[in-house]
């Protein structure tokens, strides 16, 4: 059985889809992108301030869930420019510091709304 989690914290879907989904102990996050939820904007202040907005949109999921970066298990970074790698890497360590997630990490041509990163999660119980 599948359960749907949302933060009201967290902006809303901007898809036909849903913030997270749980199931079998299990915690699906979608991409998160970086977007303020109380302006709907992408945050300016380029690729660190948008990693740190993703990863504060998937704490406010997780929190939702009852969970924490804690029970993550795995991450896919998604980056407009590969170049921005070790920047978001520096944003990124704060939020996993020991027992870190399994991670791919990986450039592609565009992503929605003109933002740098996007980033999803597994999460588990």
């Amino acid at each position: 059985m599948k359960k749907v989690i949302n933060s009201p914290k967290a902006p809303k879907a901007i898809g036909p889809y849903s913030q997270a989904i749980e199931a079998n102990g299990f915690l699906y996050i979608s991409g998160q992108l970086p977007v303020d939820v109380n302006t709907g904007k992408i945050v300016e202040g380029g690729i660190q301030a948008q990693t740190e907005q993703s990863l504060k949109n998937i704490g406010y999921i997780l929190e939702e869930a009852g969970l924490s970066y804690a029970n993550v298990v795995k991450t896919t970074c998604l980056l407009s420019d590969i170049a921005n790698f070790a920047a978001m890497n520096e944003v990124y360590a704060k939020y996993f510091t020991s027992e870190c997630p399994a991670r791919a990490a990986f450039a592609v041509k565009d992503l929605p709304m003109g933002a740098q990163v996007e980033i999803e999660v597994v999460a588990a119980r």
